[in-house]
């Protein structure tokens, strides 16, 4: 990152995450059957294990660290973390990744996050066009995610667009986290994402989903609010 935006840790506790200590202790108790679960890992622990934690925290699902497991190139965090702090929007897919991202972190960063795939002239474009409307509700929103965090847990129509327009040089985000889930073309997807030089988070594998794609991001927000300035 080109300037220190590190700072002494702040230990995270009932009040700083706004949880009532019942709910804190179950998630700290979850985390910790997780450390124990996975035993060594290869993940550095100031930032990625937090994120791949929380991923398995949400899921239940160990291979995020092990058969799937998540990555992180590209200088992925440090960017991510240098978007927040530039007051970046945060663009999703779909709406159910867009609610599973806090929005308690969302106003405490003063953020703003963006989700248009009902609006209804992405409708009737993509009907138009014949194309899904996860790529036209990219294409539409090029300006707001130029410099932006592109979140995309569902559509892997979403994260070849998104990648298309970053190649025509017409947008560039600071970081794509790309794990959209399914069978077709989700794989490809991510593939595709993993071979590109913008920094980024996804898995190779069918696995992936609005869950893992929101965890990703509160994960993200969360080691701003605790670690930096």
């Amino acid at each position: 990152m080109k300037k220190k935006l590190f700072k002494k840790e702040i230990t995270e506790n009932p009040d700083n995450r706004s949880m009532s200590i019942k709910s804190f202790d179950i998630e700290k108790n979850s985390f910790d059957i997780i450390d124990s679960e996975i035993g060594k890992h290869t993940y550095n622990k100031e930032f990625e294990w937090n994120i791949v934690r929380r991923v398995i925290h949400a899921t239940a699902d160990f291979d995020f660290a092990r058969k799937e497991k998540l990555m992180f190139n590209n200088d992925a965090i440090p960017s991510g973390l240098q978007a927040i702090e530039n007051k970046c929007n945060i663009i999703t897919d779909v709406e159910m990744v867009k609610v599973g991202i806090s929005q308690n972190s969302l106003t405490k960063l003063n953020l703003k996050c963006i989700c248009n795939i009902s609006d209804s002239n992405i409708i009737n474009e993509a009907k138009r066009l014949n194309k899904t409307r996860a790529e036209m509700a990219m294409r539409n929103l090029e300006q707001e995610m130029n410099g932006g965090i592109v979140v995309i847990g569902n559509a892997p129509t979403a994260l070849h667009e998104v990648l298309r327009m970053i190649n025509e040089k017409i947008t560039i985000p600071s970081l794509v986290v790309g794990v959209p889930v399914g069978f077709v073309s989700a794989l490809e997807s991510k593939i595709e994402l993993s071979q590109s030089s913008i920094p980024h988070i996804t898995n190779i594998g069918r696995k992936g989903g609005s869950s893992v794609a929101s965890s990703i991001t509160n994960a993200l927000m969360l080691s701003y609010l605790h670690k930096m300035k």
